[in-house]
């Protein structure tokens, strides 16, 4: 696939087939996207890649923990919820992925049961949890560097076939995330990738998100037109 098909045509997935994907695609998927630019060839990012039992024992204690009211532990400062167009752009998405779904705004059980979907991280066969080491917390650069290098994993898998979703709900129970995926004290848990072969028939594959336009993102100075 050229470039631009890919990065135009990828789309987050939320369904999967009950496909494993072969450890050698995952390898090959990583090997290029850590060609991504990073500060001065750091590279903080580390890779914990989970599927089968190991997954499963995440996704259990995953939900287990958050339905039974436990706080989440996200290692990773979420900050204040968002307000005015961010904020209308996250009930814009919500808005689409429902209706697609077929979710009714008054009916608890269907959200409550997407809601869990997350927390199992969408049943994907597998998931890329994404760490830094601890010795660089504080420093805005290292996750900056690691959001990078996510986004490459998402097009270099779209470009394989595989579809995938950026998915902070499969770690926010971190105690459980770090016994089964072995993961050492002296990292910080950044955020998950659930990734898997799409299953063309599951509703909600089939939202494209909207974008900003160029316009109301981009301000050029100093051109001649």
């Amino acid at each position: 696939m050229e470039y631009e098909q890919v990065v135009r045509e990828r789309r987050s997935i939320r369904g999967y087939q009950k496909k494993p994907v072969p450890k050698a695609l995952v390898r090959e998927v990583l090997e290029i996207a850590m060609r991504a630019p990073t500060s001065l060839n750091t590279q903080p990012w580390n890779f914990y890649v989970v599927a089968g039992d190991v997954l499963d024992k995440i996704r259990k204690g995953n939900v287990e923990r958050n339905v039974a009211g436990v706080p989440d532990s996200r290692e990773f400062r979420m900050g204040p919820g968002y307000e005015g167009p961010h904020r209308e752009r996250q009930i814009e998405i919500a808005k689409q992925l429902f209706a697609v779904m077929g979710i009714e705004r008054h009916d608890k059980e269907a959200r409550m049961d997407w809601v869990l979907r997350g927390f199992r991280q969408f049943d994907a066969p597998v998931s890329i949890v994404v760490t830094y080491d601890k010795s660089i917390q504080g420093s805005d650069i290292a996750p900056f560097d690691c959001g990078g290098v996510v986004n490459c994993i998402v097009n270099t898998a779209w470009s394989k076939g595989l579809g995938c979703v950026i998915n902070s709900q499969g770690i926010m129970q971190s105690p459980v995330v770090r016994e089964h995926a072995k993961i050492p004290d002296d990292q910080v848990i950044q955020t998950c990738i659930a990734m898997g072969w799409p299953d063309d028939e599951f509703p909600a594959n089939s939202v494209v998100s909207n974008r900003k336009s160029v316009d109301e993102a981009a301000t050029f100075l100093g051109f001649e037109d």
